[in-house]
């Protein structure tokens, strides 16, 4: 009888310890069910950033010279030589072409030749004058054979000065059958060649002078108002990390029939030797006077009777909601000009289930 309740107790015993291990599995499941119930609500945001409300618009243009010149010779005559060709620097002074010089060293030859016959009469009328200007006061010659021989006198004059002007017009012919460069630049089209017969001002050779460079690009007319009062800038296709600062030079007055565009020089007064004429630029135009804004999706807006506002995720995944300012409303999209800092991250979908307590999981994409 002694041995039946010390095994009563150890049933009881056995019993209880299973109770216990019971009810600790119990709350195992339940802190996992909860854990599984509650986890890191995944969202997805979008990256806050500020640029001018009128976006910057670009153009692809060329370099080309401020000042190009089609020189060409002062007198008619044939080619005898070209001495430059496409693409080569020139100085002041060099020589770029010559005419043949056989006429014109006639025609100087010819001139001279006169000039030294009027010397000649002049010589022998000034004399005759003389003569009859002392017969005159001697009382031995009329009037009229003095009048007779100023006449002469002043005829040979004329002509003495009429042969010196030819003389000199001859010199000057004979000097511009060189072509000589006029200032320092570079060679870009050479319109004439040896054996070419070529009219007095017939373009000869173009020359692009190293003085100002400029960017000219085709502007659609509804820029033209930002072109003049905005700014621009010109990067380079061969150096595109490199900007220079472009200011508007010139407009066309009417747009282009076929492209509906205006023609806009922009000089580039900080222009080195890397840019070179011809290469590729692109211009870029902004309104400095524009406010900066951000664009973001409609559905990050949070709005419930509030102020407008956002939810930013900071680093630790932790939310908080931030009121902005609205600058308009889009389509699409919402406009803001403050409230959240530049690359800020803020929540752009779900935001009407989030509870500024919870913390959230930052996704790429949101799978289903």
């Amino acid at each position: 009888m002694g041995a039946l309740p010390l095994f009563d107790g150890f049933l009881r015993l056995l019993a209880g310890l299973a109770l216990a291990a019971l009810a600790l599995g119990l709350a195992g499941c339940d802190e996992k069910v909860t854990q599984k119930s509650h986890p890191s609500r995944p969202v997805l945001v979008a990256t806050v950033h500020y640029e001018p409300e009128s976006p910057a618009r670009s153009f692809v243009g060329t370099i080309r010279p401020r000042v190009e010149t089609d020189i060409g010779f002062r007198v008619p005559g044939k080619i005898a030589k070209r001495l430059v060709e496409v693409g080569q620097t020139i100085e002041i002074g060099q020589p770029l072409a010559e005419l043949d010089q056989v006429d014109l060293k006639l025609q100087a030859e010819q001139a001279e030749a006169e000039y030294r016959a009027a010397t000649g009469v002049l010589a022998q009328a000034t004399a005759a004058e003389t003569r009859a200007k002392e017969l005159r006061g001697k009382g031995w010659s009329t009037e009229a054979q003095m009048d007779q021989a100023r006449a002469a006198a002043d005829e040979a004059r004329a002509r003495f000065n009429r042969a010196e002007r030819s003389v000199d017009l001859t010199r000057n012919s004979l000097s511009y059958a060189t072509l000589n460069a006029d200032t320092r630049g570079v060679v870009t089209a050479t319109l004439v060649d040896a054996g070419q017969v070529v009219a007095a001002g017939q373009p000869a050779i173009r020359v692009a002078r190293f003085a100002e460079k400029e960017a000219v690009v085709a502007i659609p007319e509804t820029l033209v108002g930002r072109a003049k009062d905005g700014s621009a800038s010109v990067s380079l296709w061969s150096e595109p990390d490199k900007t220079y600062a472009a200011k508007l030079r010139e407009i066309a007055p009417m747009a282009d029939p076929a492209t509906r565009t205006y023609l806009a020089k922009f000089s580039l007064p900080e222009a080195g030797e890397r840019v070179s004429l011809g290469m590729t630029a692109t211009l870029t135009l902004a309104d400095p006077t524009t406010e900066r804004v951000a664009r973001l999706p409609l559905s990050a807006l949070f709005s419930q009777g509030a102020a407008p506002s956002l939810y930013v995720v900071d680093a630790q995944g932790e939310v908080a909601l931030k009121s902005v300012a609205v600058k308009s409303y889009e389509t699409n999209d919402v406009v803001i000009s403050g409230g959240v800092e530049e690359g800020a991250k803020v929540v752009v979908l779900g935001v009407q289930k989030l509870d500024p307590a919870e913390k959230v999981r930052v996704v790429s994409s949101l799978s289903f």
